[in-house]
């Protein structure tokens, strides 16, 4: 299996690259501010078409290229489709409202601007917008071919905060080096690994934020109590921001997990 992430340059989102192998078709996820140039170059060198793109929620700061990405991706030929010009662009239903304005939704502000003066562009809304299937909910949705996606709703950072699991078989991937998952080179096999595409709920050492428009704290406390007595000690996280990590990492290293296991959505806490 494929998977890459290049950065977005803007608060540098994690943007993935996923795809069954070379000269398939790719799932892109999260492309933020200025992921595009980075998204194309890994679905040229991997001999890959653009199939359809994920937003793990729907903040500014993760869906500012989705449409930008698609356009570039058609001027180029990249479209996995050879009679449309339109991708999917997937988002939690709860979510949804967001992409009509992500600037405003948002709401961050740094040095006194709006997110679209930070990006330096406009936003672009998707063309093919579509709420992640109810079904991706309980079992494995294949959003492109060989790539099967089960969704975990994961609330608190936003409405539709949500995390995506998969069956990746890889070998000597520089993302599992850097969770710490593999340390030699020299002994790698191909295997199977449980992932999870975090978002902005869990990260190496820190969780997301909840003081932007739609985030509940208490709300966030009962997800991540949730997360972690449900999510496998081994499974590798693929977070929104930040270095990759395990589960079982952030049990022994996260102190949000550990406020969450005692708070644990308690409104009184």
């Amino acid at each position: 299996m494929i998977l890459e992430r290049t950065l977005a340059a803007v608060f540098g989102a994690n943007c993935y690259v996923l795809a069954a192998g070379p000269d398939r078709s790719a799932l892109v996820v999260d492309p933020g501010a200025g992921a595009t140039r980075g998204a194309l170059a890994l679905l040229r060198s991997n001999r890959l078409t653009l199939g359809a793109v994920l937003l793990t929620h729907a903040h500014a700061d993760h869906v500012w290229d989705a449409q930008r990405l698609i356009d570039a991706a058609h001027a180029e030929g990249l479209l996995s489709s050879d009679d449309a010009v339109t991708v999917p662009v997937y988002v939690p239903e709860p979510d949804r409202y967001r992409l009509e304005d992500p600037d405003a939704t948002t709401g961050i502000r740094a040095s006194g601007m709006g997110f679209a003066e930070m990006a330096g562009s406009p936003w672009l809304a998707p063309t093919d917008l579509r709420a992640f299937p109810a079904e991706g909910f309980t079992r494995a949705f294949e959003i492109v071919p060989g790539v099967g996606l089960q969704a975990v709703a994961a609330p608190g950072h936003s409405e539709g905060s949500s995390m995506f699991f998969l069956n990746a078989r890889l070998g000597d991937n520089q993302l599992l080096f850097e969770a710490e998952v593999l340390d030699d080179p020299s002994a790698i096999e191909e295997r199977d690994y449980l992932v999870a595409l975090s978002g902005d709920v869990i990260f190496k050492g820190s969780v997301g934020r909840t003081d932007l428009p739609g985030g509940d704290q208490v709300q966030m406390w009962a997800t991540l109590r949730f997360l972690a007595s449900a999510i496998a000690p081994e499974t590798v996280l693929l977070p929104g921001h930040g270095a990759v990590t395990t589960m079982e990492h952030e049990h022994h290293g996260n102190p949000y997990l550990a406020e969450a296991r005692i708070r644990g959505g308690d409104r009184r806490a």
